[in-house]
């Protein structure tokens, strides 16, 4: 009688269930796919409605681009003060040249500012060009955006030697937004600068000038200058601040975009005195809104020596919080310090510590004033002053903007995606990880049993051929 192989049967019996649960796990892979597919752009949609499109209207059907600030209440120029080229910027832009608007004549009725040429830097032919990867997904730019820096109006040695000085300030504009927009500039004098006559602006009172607007196109970048005129004894008022506001309104946008800077007058020291000197450096604050503090110095350049003595005037919002030795406030902006004996030819240097509130530090550029005074035992005082700069950080930073969430590779949730606001989200993507893991555990399973089947085939020796039956 033949033998029969029951091994054979349980072999056949494993290579069935290898590909049943091969096959399983493969259909409720293939079944995950379509709900992860859907939970994963679920994202994607929330921050396209946070982010609304540049070109989507957003305003009142049938309302125009306002022409003025809805605070104006002054005549407004015609036309817009000429322009002219920017300065270059400290770190300018990969990939694309620096705008040139074109400059506009004055005289013209309503000049416009043309749109900058950009174009891609031409490769170098002995390097081949490198393709980075592809950049993370940013937000899209605003509708109507700008942004506003200013230079100081810096006096010479020669401001001491006339009745009045014309100087000028260079105020550069940016477009920012996403769309052509109508920008419009105003700015601020203080007591003792007057304008002198700079096209385009007219004065509304109090030291307030409106000038007329601008058609810029989007990135456009470009400056103009402000003609002032400093009177002969605005020395007397330092320290001296202005301010510079812009305004940019662009269809589809939902209301006006504006950014302002401040400006300081810085003094030469003076009035010239023979025998004395008087030095003091820039106070900067940091972003954390720590400064190295103020350095003063007075110089004994006469032959007899002299007491010294040093006041600091700062402007509201910076204050000396803590006094060194010899030194006291004078009121709420001022600090007074005596420097003892200096001796004839030699110079006696103070720093004092400076802070400011984060809302001055928001109005930076400012401008601060020293004077210094010397007194012989025989003759009369000899006195400087002279004013020095404030900056912030602060006031360049822009607001901080959390990048987007890395993109996950296919069956792989992105670090930090938020989840949707009803939920159902949420509930899709626990779904979707729930089937992944059950199909991974069946593939491991079928996995495993192929290779217990596999063997159990090399573990048993192969049958020889039946036995023929015995007559």
């Amino acid at each position: 009688m033949a033998r029969v192989d029951v091994r054979l049967g349980r072999r056949v019996r494993d290579r069935r269930a290898v590909p049943l649960a091969i096959s399983l796990a493969l259909g409720l892979t293939v079944a995950a796919l379509p709900v992860w597919a859907t939970a994963h752009p679920a994202a994607a949609r929330i921050a396209a409605t946070t982010h609304p499109s540049a070109t989507e209207p957003v305003g009142e059907p049938g309302g125009g681009v306002p022409t003025a600030d809805p605070t104006d209440t002054g005549p407004v120029p015609t036309e817009a003060p000429t322009t002219t080229a920017p300065p270059p910027e400290a770190t300018p832009p990969a990939g694309t040249t620096e705008p040139a608007p074109t400059t506009t004549a004055p005289q013209e009725p309503a000049p416009t500012t043309a749109a900058p040429t950009t174009g891609a830097p031409v490769p170098s032919p002995s390097v081949p060009p490198v393709r980075p990867s592809a950049p993370a997904p940013s937000p899209p730019a605003p509708p109507a955006g700008v942004h506003v820096t200013t230079d100081d109006v810096t006096l010479t040695a020669a401001y001491w030697n006339a009745p009045s000085t014309v100087a000028t300030l260079r105020v550069t504009v940016t477009n920012t937004g996403a769309t052509p927009a109508r920008i419009r500039l105003a700015y601020t004098l203080p007591a003792g600068l007057t304008d002198a006559g700079t096209g385009g602006c007219a004065g509304a009172g109090g030291g307030e000038h409106r000038c007329g607007e601008w058609t810029s196109a989007p990135g456009a970048r470009f400056s103009t200058l402000l003609r002032v005129r400093v009177s002969g004894d605005a020395w007397r008022r330092m320290p001296l601040s202005g301010s510079v506001r812009v305004t940019a309104t662009a269809p589809g946008a939902p209301g006006p975009a504006t950014d302002d800077e401040g400006f300081a007058v810085l003094f030469p020291p003076g009035p010239p005195v023979p025998g004395i000197t008087l030095d003091a450096e820039e106070v900067s604050f940091d972003i954390g809104g720590g400064s190295s503090g103020l350095a003063v110095r007075l110089g004994n350049s006469g032959r007899v020596d002299a007491e010294g003595r040093i006041e600091v005037v700062l402007p509201a919002g910076v204050t000396v919080p803590a006094p060194p030795p010899g030194c006291a406030p004078a009121g709420t902006d001022r600090t007074r310090c005596s420097l003892g004996t200096v001796a004839a030819g030699r110079t006696a240097e103070l720093r004092l510590p400076v802070s400011a509130t984060p809302e001055a530090q928001l109005r930076a550029p400012l401008s601060g004033a020293v004077l210094g005074q010397l007194d012989p035992r025989g003759g009369r005082a000899r006195q400087l002053r002279m004013s020095f700069r404030i900056t912030a950080a602060a006031a360049l930073a822009t607001p901080m903007v959390s990048p987007p969430a890395p993109t996950g590779s296919q069956g792989v949730l992105a670090a930090g995606t938020p989840s949707v606001g009803d939920g159902r989200g949420g509930s899709a993507r626990r779904t979707a990880i729930l089937l992944i893991a059950v199909s991974t555990l069946l593939v491991v399973f079928a996995l495993a049993l192929a290779t217990i089947s596999l063997r159990r085939r090399l573990a048993v020796p192969s049958a020889g051929p039946p036995a023929s039956p015995k007559p």
